[in-house]
């Protein structure tokens, strides 16, 4: 979740990883607007957390996928270096004990950045 504050127009004028005092709302960080505002920023500090938050959802995606997978026998996950099996077995791990996916939405349906 990034929090924002947007002039009279509706644009995106500042954008923050934490709250801030003049902030007027929040927006997903994944989200296209908030893409396009850290693409678009010549500060460099701003393109680093813009990277940082695409990385957490791709972070998801990658994971999905190698779910998909091995569920679909195109590989085992044996054949993935034994590092990565750990990560993934911890995560895995961590979903169950949260009660899966559906604890890690909240009520909007919105996926929660770590």
């Amino acid at each position: 979740m990034l929090y924002i504050e947007r002039g009279p127009d509706g644009q995106l004028r500042r954008v923050e990883a934490k709250p801030f005092d003049e902030m007027t709302g929040t927006i997903p960080a994944g989200c296209d607007e908030a893409l396009s505002w850290f693409a678009n920023s010549e500060d460099e500090h701003m393109q680093r957390v813009g990277l940082q938050a695409s990385d957490l959802e791709m972070v998801r995606v990658l994971e999905d996928l190698i779910g998909v997978l091995i569920d679909r026998g195109v590989i085992r996950f044996t054949d993935l270096p034994e590092a990565a099996q750990r990560k993934l077995r911890a995560r895995q791990q961590t979903r169950a004990r949260l009660g899966g996916l559906s604890a890690l939405l909240s009520d909007d349906e919105e996926p929660r950045l770590p």
